[in-house]
């Protein structure tokens, strides 16, 4: 790879922030000294990974409105302000909801024969207790609402299982892995949005519909009746992984999905404790029961709820654009700080967020002075619905409103939105969002990166995540194709989600090529165009 030393480096830097090369979306180029010296600064002299321990050693995890996260922000903040980026500040909405930390928690269980810790962790937003509650494990299993009155009066001082254990088998298949040739080449030769599946099938069927209304009374008797806890069991993983998520309340199913209540939201009630157990350990206890063996647990388990600002909060920075022309214009590159919280969420997404950050740092280190107005965004919320974008999307862009797009004041002035948030895997190339008119210029941007095999454009789509807000109002929102390394088989919304779990060299990589992305489309004569808006030949 190009080295150069640190003379040669300042007098290129010095150089090409003089002089302003014209790019223009119709024949695409690459400035593939500025792209040398992205590599340079992104490889030899990154900060990336003593950002990413900041956000998960110290400020890790960071699940929404918790003082974590709101900690998080402000270290965020102090970092921008220290590379000396412009316009830094905290963008405000909402209400989202409560906070929610976990101060103490512990569980233990004892039969007549042993005694064993139990592998678990309690679901966001659970309530608590005062202080340890003991009580036996009991399996609520029911057919009917008739069947169910018999616990009536019976689970104040029980845990509860409502599910049966999973089946084991071993694992064949490797934890981690990289995209293969063949689904690069897939991916490439897409010519529909596959990811997006077609709707229809005549609606879920009455057996289903039956089966809702039932999960609901029993829910609706949980909290009536108050246990210790209720118990499931991971929903993904072997070996001692837990899958978390947030805890739920009573939602009637035939009042439709727009009247579900999430315990986080304001004047929601409280959740009873909700408790999600490591798959071999929930497989023990049930097994156990069943034999007719008693099972007595001990929980610990002390929260704290933060009401006192509901508001949520995205972090932004810029470095301002210097063409008199173009700097009102805005490039857009982000990720999401917040995070689940049974880890300290490495790879989803402290990941995303360093690499972000990271890209700041180099672009403004290398003094590249953008034509347009670069500008990055740290979302929050995004675990519970993708909240910060969709909120500062509407703000800043615009909105959807009984089915019509309402442009705002800045609708015009976003050339592009690039995130990232699919784990630690290096990127391979970029998903068009269905923008055919892109193919070729983003070619263009990727070939200087052949040697690390990222070169796949690819028509589609992956969903999820924040660069959706943009695409939602006909914005150019982009998501890069990553590798899964261990990201959907190990680390997604787990207590596997830590600092290790990160690889460094694709992550400097990933910076680096979206560093040349941002910088690629800052420099250019147009913004990019919005789906359908150009006429011109596409060359494959």
């Amino acid at each position: 790879m190009y080295r150069v030393t640190i003379g040669v480096l300042a007098a290129l830097i010095l150089t090409f922030s003089q002089t302003v090369t014209a790019q223009s979306i119709y024949e695409p180029t690459v400035d593939h000294d500025v792209v040398e010296l992205i590599k340079e600064e992104g490889i030899n002299n990154s900060q990336l990974l003593e950002m990413a321990s900041w956000l998960t050693d110290v400020y890790g995890p960071r699940l929404s409105n918790s003082p974590q996260l709101n900690r998080a922000h402000e270290w965020t903040q102090q970092q921008f302000e220290e590379m000396g980026l412009s316009n830094v500040h905290l963008h405000r909405y909402g209400p989202f909801g409560k906070g929610w930390e976990l101060k103490r928690y512990a569980m233990h269980a004892t039969t007549p024969y042993t005694y064993f810790p139990v592998t678990s962790f309690p679901k966001a937003w659970s309530s608590g207790h005062d202080g340890p509650v003991s009580g036996e494990v009991v399996i609520l299993q029911v057919d009917s609402a008739e069947e169910l009155e018999q616990y009536r009066g019976e689970l104040g001082d029980k845990f509860v299982m409502l599910q049966e254990p999973q089946d084991s088998e071993p694992a064949w298949d490797p934890i981690a892995m990289r995209n293969s040739e063949e689904r690069l080449l897939s991916l490439a030769n897409a010519t529909e949005d596959f990811s997006r599946p077609e709707g229809g099938g005549g609606g879920p069927s009455q057996a289903a519909l039956e089966r809702a209304q039932l999960n609901y009374e029993i829910m609706k008797l949980l909290h009536e009746e108050r246990p210790h806890a209720i118990l499931d069991q991971s929903y993904r993983g072997w070996y001692g992984q837990i899958a978390i998520s947030g805890a739920q309340l009573p939602n009637d199913p035939s009042l439709g999905w727009g009247s579900r209540v999430r315990p986080h939201e304001p004047g929601a009630p409280e959740a009873v404790p909700q408790i999600s157990l490591a798959r071999e350990h929930y497989g023990r206890i049930y097994r156990l029961i069943e034999k007719d063996i008693p099972v007595q647990l001990e929980l610990e388990l002390e929260v704290e709820f933060q009401d006192e600002d509901l508001f949520g909060y995205n972090s932004i920075a810029e470095i301002q654009g210097t063409d008199p022309e173009l700097s009102d214009e805005v490039v857009m590159l982000g990720a999401h700080i917040d995070s689940w919280h049974a880890g300290t969420g490495a790879t989803d997404n402290a990941a995303g967020t360093a690499v972000m950050m990271e890209v700041m740092r180099i672009l403004n280190t290398l003094d590249i002075e953008p034509r347009r107005t670069i500008r990055v965004g740290l979302w929050g919320n995004e675990e519970q619905g993708l909240h910060g974008s969709r909120h500062y999307v509407s703000d800043h862009f615009g909105y959807v409103e009984d089915g019509e797009l309402v442009e705002g004041d800045h609708y015009d002035k976003l050339s592009a939105y690039y995130n990232i948030d699919n784990g630690t895997g290096q990127v391979r190339g970029i998903y068009l969002q269905g923008n055919e008119q892109l193919r070729q210029i983003f070619r263009a941007w990727l070939s200087p990166f052949s040697d690390w095999d990222a070169s796949t454009v690819s028509f589609g789509n992956t969903g999820g995540t924040d660069h959706l807000s943009f695409d939602r109002i006909g914005l150019p929102g982009f998501q890069f194709i990553q590798d899964p390394i261990e990201y959907f088989s190990m680390t997604h919304h787990s207590n596997q989600d830590l600092f290790e779990r990160l690889v460094e060299q694709d992550l400097k990589r990933t910076a680096v090529i979206v560093a040349t992305f941002v910088y690629h489309t800052a420099m250019l004569d147009e913004r990019l165009p919005r789906k359908g808006e150009l006429d011109f030949p596409v060359t494959e």
